[in-house]
């Protein structure tokens, strides 16, 4: 079996590399390590990272695809701010779309992924209840609020998983980074998250039951709930 080209090999480290280093500014963003608004020098990154410039600046350009960092003329990166009420509508119009088809198609799979789904909505239940057990005046810690997120999108990721149209996949995945962006900014607390249960409950009994049209109706109402439940919470802070 002959070997890869030396060129070909450096590439795939470089790529590798760049992947690694998208990941780590990406887990900074999200939990919140560096604030809105925040300048992300690059020099100062690569130093932080403990590697050379080029990765970060080949992260930092498809983070801005995600638009989770903005560029400024002759002045670099900085975290953007939080989603305001108009681009969460517009996130919330997208969801609307793909997520009840993926709810649909995940019934036609039940017998498949039933288990995975059901044990997606167990752990987001635990999340939850993690929430409402640390809630306090000062809010959610930021662990506790990160494990609920991520419960909360891993129930809907395997709806998608489930339904098996790589197309939704895609196009879900790539609202992940604008969608942790809502929820990084928005944790209303108890009551938030125990109606998000409830409405999860809601489409997972749907998808057992075989009732795909029941399951699209479950999913927008979810969908349509959040919305308000972001916007409401968007418009206080």
């Amino acid at each position: 079996m002959s070997s890869l080209p030396l060129g070909r090999v450096v590439e795939i480290e470089r790529r590798g590399l760049r992947d690694r280093v998208y990941d780590m500014i990406l887990e900074m963003l999200l939990t919140g390590e560096v604030e809105p608004g925040s300048r992300l020098s690059i020099d100062s990154m690569a130093r932080l990272l403990d590697v050379s410039p080029t990765p970060v600046r080949e992260a930092m350009v498809q983070l801005e695809r995600t638009g989770l960092v903005t560029r400024e003329a002759l002045r670099g990166y900085r975290v953007a701010p939080p989603l305001g009420a108009d681009e969460l509508a517009q996130l919330f119009d997208a969801r609307l779309v793909i997520e009840p088809a993926a709810a649909a198609g995940a019934v036609a799979a039940r017998e498949e992924h039933g288990e995975s789904l059901r044990a997606a909505h167990a752990a987001h239940v635990a999340a939850a209840q993690q929430v409402i057990d640390e809630h306090t005046d000062a809010g959610v810690p930021l662990e506790v609020t990160k494990s609920y997120f991520a419960a909360d999108g891993e129930f809907h990721r395997q709806l998608f998983l489930a339904a098996g149209n790589h197309y939704l996949l895609e196009m879900y995945d790539g609202l992940g980074a604008l969608v942790h962006r809502m929820r990084q900014a928005v944790l209303g607390g108890p009551d938030d998250v125990r109606e998000a249960v409830a409405e999860h409950e809601a489409v997972l009994h749907a998808v057992e039951r075989g009732d795909a049209e029941a399951a699209v109706v479950c999913m927008r109402s979810h969908i349509q709930n959040v919305r308000g439940r972001s916007l409401r919470d968007t418009e206080r802070a």
